[in-house]
């Protein structure tokens, strides 16, 4: 679990420093179609991350839940993972 902690926050700092860069990009003045290309990068990356959390969370956290006898509470967890990717 840390190496996959130490990833993520690896992929969330690049994403802030994109970030950044999208601001500095508005403020000089930057061709949108420029603009639009990074905003699409960022939210990439955001998905990416956003999967192997979901990862993450379903390959263990379910698992342990259910090993536990939480069936209801894994189930509803899954349903709302279900729900929220696709927004």
């Amino acid at each position: 679990m840390k190496t996959n902690k130490e990833n993520l926050l690896r992929r969330l700092k690049i994403l802030e420093g994109q970030v950044r860069g999208l601001q500095g990009m508005v403020e000089r003045g930057v061709y949108c179609i420029d603009i639009i290309t990074q905003t699409s990068a960022v939210k990439q990356g955001l998905s990416n991350i956003e999967d192997k959390l979901m990862e993450g969370h379903l390959g263990h956290c379910l698992v342990k839940q259910i090993k536990k006898g939480q069936v209801d509470k894994a189930t509803k967890e899954m349903l709302k993972v279900y729900q929220l990717k696709r927004k």
